[in-house]
């Protein structure tokens, strides 16, 4: 509950992981900081829980490392469909899968600990000249910082809805307990859907399913997916089903003069990605900085330039997943090929440079035109 109104250099709203890593990034500048959330922690979210190693890197540089008894590694990524099969190990380092429950706790455990003001079961009700309004109480703050998620109140309030592009998909989640414990992030390639199996724990995984069909469900979706289901047979469920929208959304501005956005609230790019975890660790980096030199501009910037990568490579696999047949010639062109499957994963994870993206989209190409 709110205990009082004190005065802080940034005042966060939403209490998730894009709010929370704000909220480190603007500590480790000295910077007094207070997040509201509506909400009760741990905060879940139906997502497919797993990080991608620039992700991780990006949280490790906020000061947060995850227990390795929290998580459970993988190495790569594997993509399926139809019977083709290809898989690439990252370039360096692994991946992690991880409830996102244990990665609530886990953030704000940290964030107390470097000093992060938190006020729970407190709505945000509005802005104000001089900072926030918690309950309709005024907490004073010289920046505001919204956090909350993708139908962003605070995003509305201060005039920043416009947007360039947007597109809606659905996603739906469950865990199952499974003694098997895959080395790959598993991505399955059906007609008009995705089924992610991602290792989250010792012996758990995590289904998420993503699709444009608000009632596609994951236990009907299985017949697309005999193999999966079979992988499936006897195991329990460690989860209710529960469900979210995959927004794809470019906004024109994601601040004004004592405003940003970050996470959801700013926009982002489809789920197919696995990259929006990253992309908030990515922005808090750079609103951090941009709050200790008292300008925002950079921010702006900096936050459209760190998008353009996911964003190419939401358009590419958003075109596999339009066009069956084209889906079926790349993935035997890559399983000719499993070398430019390789660099286009490095790509995927910032460790290839434009130019080598380019690369690998004639190499595909050419290989498209002799396969």
């Amino acid at each position: 509950m709110v205990k009082g109104a004190v005065a802080a250099d940034v005042f966060v709203v939403g209490g998730g992981p894009a709010g929370i890593a704000a909220a480190l990034a603007a500590r480790q500048h000295g910077l007094t900081v207070t997040v509201a959330d509506g909400c009760i922690p741990p905060i879940d979210k139906p997502c497919g829980e797993g990080l991608m190693p620039d992700g991780l890197a990006a949280l490790e540089r906020l000061g947060v490392r995850i227990p390795p008894t929290d998580a459970q590694q993988f190495r790569g990524i594997r993509f399926l469909c139809s019977g083709t099969s290809v898989e690439a190990g990252f370039p360096s380092g692994c991946g992690l899968g991880v409830r996102r429950t244990n990665l609530h706790r886990i953030m704000i455990e940290h964030a107390e600990r470097a000093g992060v003001r938190f006020l729970w079961h407190a709505p945000v009700t509005g802005l104000h000249p001089d900072g926030v309004l918690v309950q309709g109480k005024l907490n004073p703050a010289r920046w505001i910082i919204g956090a909350d998620g993708s139908s962003s109140r605070v995003r509305r309030w201060t005039g920043l809805d416009s947007h360039r592009h947007e597109e809606h998909r659905f996603a739906f989640r469950r865990h199952y307990r499974w003694m098997q414990r895959p080395e790959f992030m598993e991505v399955h390639w059906g007609d008009g859907c995705q089924l992610y199996i991602t290792p989250v724990g010792a012996g758990e995984v995590c289904l998420a399913l993503i699709s444009r069909d608000p009632s596609l469900r994951l236990e009907p979706v299985l017949q697309q997916f005999p193999d999966v289901a079979e992988r499936l047979c006897g195991a329990e469920p460690g989860s209710s089903e529960r469900g979210a929208v995959s927004i794809t959304r470019k906004l024109v501005r994601v601040c004004d003069r004592r405003v940003a956005l970050i996470g959801d609230a700013s926009g982002g790019v489809d789920a197919i990605t696995g990259e929006g975890l990253c992309l908030a660790f990515g922005q808090a980096e750079l609103l951090g900085a941009a709050l200790a030199g008292g300008n925002l501009t950079p921010y702006q910037s900096g936050h459209r330039a760190l998008a353009r990568r996911p964003a190419i490579m939401s358009k590419l696999m958003l075109t596999l997943d339009r066009h069956g047949r084209l889906r079926h010639r790349v993935m035997r062109a890559f399983a000719a090929e499993p070398g430019i499957f390789a660099r286009v994963l490095a790509s995927h994870v910032g460790e290839a440079s434009p130019v080598d993206l380019a690369a690998n989209g004639f190499a595909l190409g050419w290989k498209l035109m002799t396969t």
